[in-house]
């Protein structure tokens, strides 16, 4: 029998498209192993390794650029649109890491298998945001999902991280399940699981009319509608994000949601296009529920860490009326409010990290009163933050939106445009209840104390903050950067 021949120059492209993520696995492992090597005193070196870790695969990134390069026989591509999701999320893992240097401290969590999960669960969603099979996609998935599932019931002790897990995690196996079973009968209509091949297929209307197709499209949808927190499947949102570290819901809400969504854009935009006249009318339900319930929840909710989940859900729906437009326009509007929203998002949960004090009892908004005068930066930070969630200028998540609404009405979705600023007005009410809870409302007894950011969170809320302003101002560059990535994707 022959040896099996090996095509050196094929196995070389393979690996160097996924450079970036061998750079973040092989960082995990590292960690892992140093963890049993050094004392516990010396714990706080477990982040600094993983931080290095993300920034070689940051320089790794840049270096690729945003050529095309295809990997293990097409399942697998970096291109514009991998570059651009790998940088927003290796940005919102840094950011994660710069900040559990003080909360790891705080909470007792400098443990290897804390920065292993999450380093792992970075890894799979840029396998995810990269994946043009199917079945990438879904690998990638569930590695992000595991890891995240453990991390969100970090704190064994308290009961509430416990139940967010549990619930995330059975909610999460079903969705996983739809989605596997979507990806089994769009094969069985089609024979393929090829994002690319698929895209080409679709124009064969005997394919668009199986039931076969229909039915694995729609559990399609649904596996990646739970991951991205859209209405109705969006019930585990809020008991997760409320029970799991902190730091860890910063990390879920701006990475994971990310990686989902870059995975939703590929086969929206390049898979189903020729789906259009029926699968965007769905998609246009999905906007307007999102965006109203996840708002409409967010107004009565006390607990701040439970406002901000409700508060992603409805940013969900905002860049999903970015897909409903289904061109280049929509794409880039969708790809740059993703960015904005990472920075925005994991920076108001940065300063709620400092305020809260404890992770049991600190949430609630009547901790913030009288913050904003006994504590300027501080106050200042979420308030920069809060009105850039609320889509106020000149800040960076105004610019997002009215991209993200421009391209509806550009496309005729004007009456989702209408609902998606209505329901942007509506949120602006929540968001500055927390600013006047922190200027105008007086503080019962004496004002809690903070705690003290070590260096690099304080630089992490300061990058932010920088990244809010300035995307607020020029945001051309990476407007600019976001379209070629759509269209190296479309080519």
């Amino acid at each position: 029998m022959a040896p099996l021949a090996i095509d050196g120059g094929a196995l070389l492209t393979s690996v160097t498209s996924i450079l970036p993520e061998i750079a973040v696995v092989a960082t995990a492992l590292f960690v892992l192993l140093l963890d049993l090597a050094i004392p516990e005193e010396r714990k706080n070196l477990l982040c600094g390794a993983s931080l290095v870790g993300i920034v070689v695969a940051l320089f790794s990134v840049v270096a690729l650029g945003q050529g095309r390069i295809e990997g293990f026989s097409g399942m697998i591509v970096h291109d514009g649109m991998g570059a651009f999701f790998d940088v927003v999320i290796l940005a919102a893992c840094a950011l994660t890491l710069m900040m559990a240097t003080g909360y790891s401290e705080w909470e007792a969590t400098h443990k290897g298998e804390f920065y292993a999960l999450l380093l792992l669960s970075t890894s799979g969603m840029m396998f995810m945001a990269k994946g043009t099979d199917l079945m990438t996609v879904f690998l990638g998935l569930e590695t992000l999902s595991i890891p995240i599932y453990v991390l969100v019931g970090f704190h064994r002790n308290r009961m509430s991280s416990i139940e967010g897990a549990l619930k995330y995690f059975l909610l999460g196996a079903f969705a996983s399940g739809f989605l596997l079973y979507g990806i089994a009968l769009i094969y069985a209509a089609t024979g393929t699981t090829k994002i690319p091949i698929l895209a080409t297929m679709l124009y064969d209307p005997r394919i668009l009319a199986s039931p076969l197709f229909l039915v694995g499209a729609g559990l399609l949808l649904v596996g990646f509608a739970f991951k991205v927190s859209l209405v109705p499947f969006h019930m585990w949102t809020p008991d997760a994000y409320e029970g799991a570290p902190t730091v860890v819901t910063a990390f879920m809400s701006a990475a994971v949601k990310a990686a989902a969504f870059a995975a939703l854009i590929r086969v929206l935009l390049v898979a189903l296009p020729g789906m259009q006249p029926v699968l965007w009318k769905v998609l246009w339900a999905l906007a307007v529920l999102t965006m109203t319930v996840g708002n409409l929840s967010a107004l009565v909710q006390d607990n701040v860490k439970r406002l901000l989940a409700y508060s992603s859900i409805a940013h969900a729906g905002y860049v999903l009326v970015g897909l409903v437009s289904g061109d280049v326009l929509g794409g880039q509007a969708s790809l740059f409010y993703l960015l904005v929203y990472a920075f925005m998002n994991m920076g108001a949960f940065g300063v709620v990290i400092l305020i809260a004090r404890k992770e049991d009892e600190g949430y609630d908004i009547a901790h913030l009163k009288g913050i904003g005068f006994r504590y300027p930066a501080l106050g200042a930070l979420l308030t920069l933050f809060l009105v850039s969630l609320g889509g106020i200028p000149p800040t960076a998540g105004f610019v997002g939106k009215f991209y993200l609404f421009s391209a509806a009405v550009k496309n005729g979705y004007i009456w989702l445009a209408v609902i998606g600023v209505l329901n942007s007005a509506a949120s602006i009410y929540y968001y500055l209840r927390l600013v006047v809870a922190m200027y105008m409302v007086p503080a019962e007894g004496e004002v809690p104390v903070p705690r003290p950011p070590r260096i690099l969170f304080s630089m992490a809320l300061c990058a932010s903050a920088a990244v809010v302003v300035v995307l607020g101002v020029l945001p051309r560059s990476v407007l600019e950067i976001a379209e070629r990535s759509v269209l190296s994707m479309l080519m």
